[in-house]
This record gives C-alpha cells, structure tokens and sequence, in this order.
C-alpha cells in the first residue's frame, strides 16, 4: 500500500526503467510530459491521460497493516493507470518518422521484458509497498486517441497504450482501529477434569425368550442418557443412566428370531448389539 503521492511515484519508476533498461545509440531522454509540451528533440514520452477505479479490489475487507499487523487499516483506494507513450524524433527527409519508430520500438522491448517494473527501479516511496505494478499493453480505441490528441491540437504521433495495474492509495491514519486480541493466554491450560467419553463394553445375556431383561454394562455412563432402537423402533428413548450399568426389557410380543440393538449415549458413543429371542 501507498501514499497519496503513488501516482506520481509509478510515473517516475517507469521512467527510471526506459532509462536504465534502453539500449539506443544516442541515447534518448525519457520525460512526462502532455503532448504539446516540449522536452527535446529525441525522447520518448509517456502522459498519463486517464485514471480507473479497479473493479476487482475495491470491495476489499479490512487487513492488517504490512508494518503493524495488530494494527486494521481500510482498504485503499486501488487505480488503474492509463499512459499514452510516444517517440519524438527530426524526420528524415526520406525516411520520415523511421527514426520515431525505433524509439518507440525499443521502449516496447523494454516494457515487454518487464511485464512487473523491477523493485530495482521502484522510487524509495514504492519499495515497501504490498501491491505489484503490472505493466499491460493495451489496444487503443481511436476515437479515444483522436480526443486526447485533438484536446491539444497537435498532430498525432506514433504511440502506444499502456495501463499500469495497481497503484494504491491509504486512507489517513485517523481511519485505522486496532485489531481485537484473539490471544487471552499463553501457556498450558490448567485442566482439572479431563473428559472421559461413555463406553458401553458388554451386553448379558445374548439370548433368551421374549421379556427377558438385557443389562448393559461400561464406563463413565452415570448421567447420559440412552437411546436403544431395533430396525428403528425405539425401545429405550432417552432414559438418564445412573451407574456404570443401564437395562431394557425386550418386548414380549418380539417373536422368535435375532435382533439387531442400537445403543446411543446421548449421541456421543454407538454401538450395536445383537440378541437372540429363542
């Protein structure tokens, strides 16, 4: 994230990047200037004509500052930067604008072998920022060109589209919070009653007529309650367990047969036994 002074920051590292990564002989000067001004007869220059909202990050929630990260800070206001790029050069009595052409060439090899502006050329005010600075060349609308160039009643010259992704501007300090402790303690807990889950171990008897009284036996089970169903009919619902033993009865109109028993302590354990009604 940025000062309020990113914007001029991503135009000067642009230009601290043709001028250290172009490779014509003479070399030629880099400015920022608006098409009718003047700056020398060989150069190549870049007007940014246009800013942009970017759609993508302007819902961004609040995030922790780079620098203080218990300190929440609004998202910034993130722009698109749109510069027109154009070479100046004498024309040539025979060649013509050739000698603009070749400008303009070499600043696209430089922008194409640099799609992010390296940290190296960044200005002091950018390197410490969290965002990238994504250079993207750009179809040009001509009816768009032919505004920005008519506005300043200048012949239109060789250029290029260019749109640098993002530079993002910080809200003042005043509209920063502090971020709510999620840590209350450090250490080991003192636990004094660890948790023992019910278990239900054994089942007596395993088999006899119908009526007969079934005891289940386990572990930790005094004050859950017990749940016992057969192919879905319930036939203990919910009953409180007091000990490490509980009972049902099997029903006396179950006919002969084996049955399935379904033993729930309060949803916690399960386990399935199986009786047998002779």
């Amino acid at each position: 994230m940025s000062a309020s002074t990113a914007i001029g920051m991503v135009s000067q590292s642009l230009r601290r990047l043709l001028i250290g990564e172009m490779r014509l002989t003479p070399a030629v000067a880099v400015t920022i200037l608006a098409p009718d001004e003047t700056g020398g007869e060989r150069r190549i220059n870049l007007f940014l004509y246009r800013l942009q909202e970017n759609e993508f990050l302007k819902n961004q929630d609040w995030q922790p500052r780079l620098t203080a990260p218990n300190q929440l800070v609004p998202p910034p206001l993130s722009l698109n930067l749109f510069y027109l790029m154009m070479a100046y050069a004498p024309n040539d009595s025979q060649a013509g604008n050739a000698a603009a052409h070749e400008i303009l060439g070499e600043a696209l090899r430089v922008f194409y072998e640099n799609p992010i502006i390296p940290r190296t050329y960044l200005v002091d005010g950018l390197r410490s920022a969290r965002e990238q600075f994504k250079i993207m060349l750009q179809p040009l609308d001509m009816n768009e060109l032919s505004s920005v160039w008519g506005t300043f009643n200048r012949p239109m010259r060789p250029c290029l589209l260019y749109t640098v992704q993002t530079a993002q501007i910080d809200k003042q300090p005043a509209a920063e919070r502090a971020l709510a402790p999620r840590v209350r303690s450090i250490g080991v807990p003192d636990v004094r009653a660890p948790y023992n889950p019910p278990v239900v171990e054994t089942m007596t008897p395993i088999s006899g007529p119908a009526g007969t009284v079934i005891t289940f036996s386990g572990q930790y089970l005094t004050g859950w309650n017990v749940y016992i169903d057969s192919s879905g009919v319930p036939l203990v619902d919910g009953q409180e367990i007091a000990g490490d033993r509980f009972t049902m009865t099997m029903p006396a109109i179950a006919p002969p047969g084996l049955y399935e028993l379904r033993v729930d302590i309060a949803h916690l354990y399960r386990r399935v036994f199986f009786f047998e009604v002779r």
